[in-house]
């Protein structure tokens, strides 16, 4: 896994880009209704999951762990398709199943990131999501019923802005990281 990662650190740059986006829309019409707020929500985590499914599949033979990333994107793909085929959920059970897609998904944000660990610095960024997606799950599981469709429009909105940023800057660092090595390790750059 740590190798497809590596590889392929426009994974973890679209992933990031997928959650801006959705976290912006999110925030920027956040007294839509929640039939709304369920389909964005479905698009976020289809989207997201399929990144993931993509990576995981290409570089199955690559990397003996790539169910790991392929974990994670069914995981995503999971809820966003139990929000896509009920889009008439009640607001709780939205709530639920938004809570459990940030608790599995930071979970398995911090597994990847100790991985990687050995092989790139700023992984902190990716536990930080990690534990911005584990908390925000926790607090939303905690206070289902506590949170009108306007607050957790926000709370879910600044939730994939700030995991999203730091997806998009973890992604930037291992692709200069990628382009450091494969510098170091040209025949021209022993040269300089």
């Amino acid at each position: 896994m740590n190798e497809t990662l590596l590889r392929s650190w426009w994974l973890l740059a679209l992933r990031g880009l997928i959650a801006v986006v959705f976290g912006v829309l999110a925030m920027a019409w956040p007294a839509i209704t929640l039939l709304w707020l369920t389909v964005l929500f479905s698009a976020f985590a289809l989207m997201g999951g399929a990144v993931w499914i993509f990576g995981a599949v290409h570089h199955r033979h690559a990397d003996r762990r790539w169910w790991q990333l392929l974990l994670m994107g069914l995981a995503s793909s999971a809820a966003g398709a139990i929000s896509a085929l009920y889009p008439g959920l009640t607001s709780l059970v939205l709530v639920v199943v938004v809570g459990v897609h940030a608790l599995v998904t930071g979970m398995l944000d911090i597994v990847v990131a100790i991985r990687l660990r050995r092989f790139i610095r700023g992984e902190l960024l990716l536990i930080l999501s990690g534990i911005a997606s584990l908390v925000f799950g926790i607090f939303v599981l905690l206070f289902p019923t506590g949170a009108g469709a306007l607050v957790l429009a926000m709370l879910i909105g600044l939730y994939a802005l700030v995991t999203g940023g730091m997806q998009l800057v973890l992604a930037l660092r291992v692709r200069s990281w990628i382009r450091l090595n494969q510098a170091r390790s040209s025949p021209s750059a022993g040269a300089v």
